[in-house]
């Protein structure tokens, strides 16, 4: 039975906000307020509609005592002894403590791992997987740096993905992709194994995380790519280095006020996300047996090219549907991973 005390807390405070909202808050404090109501909204929904049913079936119960009114009540309490639990379900997912970061905008970081050139094209398979997906859900993509190879590949390609609920639904996507086909470079058509790494990091704003000025070296260069493509080749390439722990960061946009800014939100993204490990290593010992653990050097998942095949290793997840999972038709996976940690923390909630 879910606790009604915190129910009743939840609901109270929930009225407390609206009233706030109402009559007129403190503008210092209205968007911190307004934040919090939308948060509370769908979970004062989920109580409504719990107790409500709860309030029916005992209605129904109660109409069984007449005669008459027996084969309508006994009809309502079918009804309702299926939609009763339904809704308990619904009101457990919406009181699991929620990722602050869930409703932010993500830095998608791809990298090749080993196999050579091969794993550069994958690399930029990757890439393209997940523009596609990203423009099916609506969502905005601005590439903020890419490295390619003279074959087409990717070394290094970083993106910003804008939308409602991005990092929600990417950060499963953090690990080792590996690969197995063959290579276009293979004239012996024989399978090759590669990998590739994909980092997702929530985007952090400055409130979030201020740097000093003192611990930033910002240095403007030459752009330069393969064959001089897709890049600028003026000097408005900005490398911003984080004194502290060595990150660089690059853009390589046309305009160099641009790149500072873009540089300097990768790189708030990345000292961010390693605050965000280090707090939930503290919080949980055995982080690294969840999902979406974000430890980039485990494998996560295989994409078979002869088989036609995409297995997710954390969840067990094999599809047979790799020609549209490429394309950019990642929902069955990204969903079956959602609702995998969503039973694994209602799991931890009810022990």
């Amino acid at each position: 039975m879910l606790p009604t005390e915190t129910l009743d807390q939840i609901t109270r405070r929930f009225g407390y906000l609206e009233a706030l909202l109402t009559e007129g808050a403190d503008p210092a404090r209205l968007a911190g307020i307004a934040r919090e109501y939308d948060q509370l909204k769908p979970v004062v929904g989920a109580i409504a509609a719990w107790r409500a049913a709860l309030d029916q079936r005992a209605e129904a119960e109660a109409l069984r005592a007449d005669p008459e009114m027996r084969p309508l009540a006994e009809e309502e309490l079918a009804r309702l002894e299926a939609e009763v639990p339904a809704l308990e379900h619904h009101l457990k997912l919406a009181l699991l403590p929620r990722d602050m970061a869930d409703d932010r905008p993500a830095i998608i970081e791809i990298r090749p791992g080993t196999g050579g050139e091969e794993a550069a094209l994958f690399a930029g398979d990757l890439l393209r997987m997940y523009q596609r997906y990203a423009e099916a859900q609506g969502w905005t993509c601005d590439l903020i740096s890419l490295a390619e190879t003279e074959l087409g590949g990717v070394r290094e390609a970083v993106m910003r993905v804008g939308g409602e609920g991005v990092f929600a639904r990417l950060k499963f996507e953090s690990g080792v992709h590996r690969v197995q086909r063959v290579p276009v470079t293979e004239s012996g058509g024989r399978i090759h194994t590669s990998a590739a790494t994909v980092a997702v990091l929530p985007e952090a704003a400055e409130v979030d995380f201020a740097i000093p000025e003192s611990e930033l070296r910002i240095d403007t260069m030459r752009a330069s790519g393969a064959g001089g493509q897709h890049v600028n080749t003026t000097d408005s390439a900005v490398r911003i280095t984080h004194l502290p722990t060595g990150i660089m960061v690059t853009s390589s946009e046309k305009s160099q006020h641009q790149n500072r800014r873009l540089a300097m939100e990768v790189l708030r993204a990345r000292l961010f996300d390693m605050e965000r490990q280090k707090q939930d290593q503290a919080r949980a010992a055995d982080r690294r047996a969840q999902v979406g653990s974000g430890d980039r050097s485990e494998r996560i998942r295989t994409y078979n090219f002869p088989q036609g095949r995409m297995t997710d290793h954390r969840i067990n997840l094999t599809l047979y549907a790799l020609p549209q999972i490429m394309t950019g038709d990642l929902e069955p996976v990204i969903g079956a991973l959602i609702a995998h940690d969503q039973a694994m923390k209602l799991a931890e909630l009810e022990a």
